[in-house]
């Protein structure tokens, strides 16, 4: 949202550019606008696979894109929930 308004282009203009449908872009908006508590993101590596051992984990989620959701132990609950449902927007 703040990438758009920075921008300075229109939500349409600025959705075209970056690949991302405009309801999706709207929806989200209204979601963060209506969150009662600070929503954190984490950080997805889409590069290569690192050769370095993954910390310990307790659930891996291999995506039909074939990039993986790596689940460590201790996530709370409500973070998870709010990954999953963001992926199956």
């Amino acid at each position: 949202m703040a990438s758009q308004e920075r921008s300075g282009l229109s939500v349409r203009r600025f959705c075209k550019e970056q690949g991302i449908a405009e309801h999706r872009f709207y929806y989200w908006r209204q979601r963060l606008r209506d969150q009662q508590q600070p929503v954190r993101f984490a950080l997805v590596d889409r590069g290569a696979e690192r050769p370095e051992p993954a910390p310990r984990m307790e659930l891996e989620r291999v995506l039909v894109t074939g990039e993986r959701l790596r689940i460590g132990a201790g996530v709370q609950a409500a973070t998870l929930r709010m990954v999953l449902e963001a992926l199956r927007a």
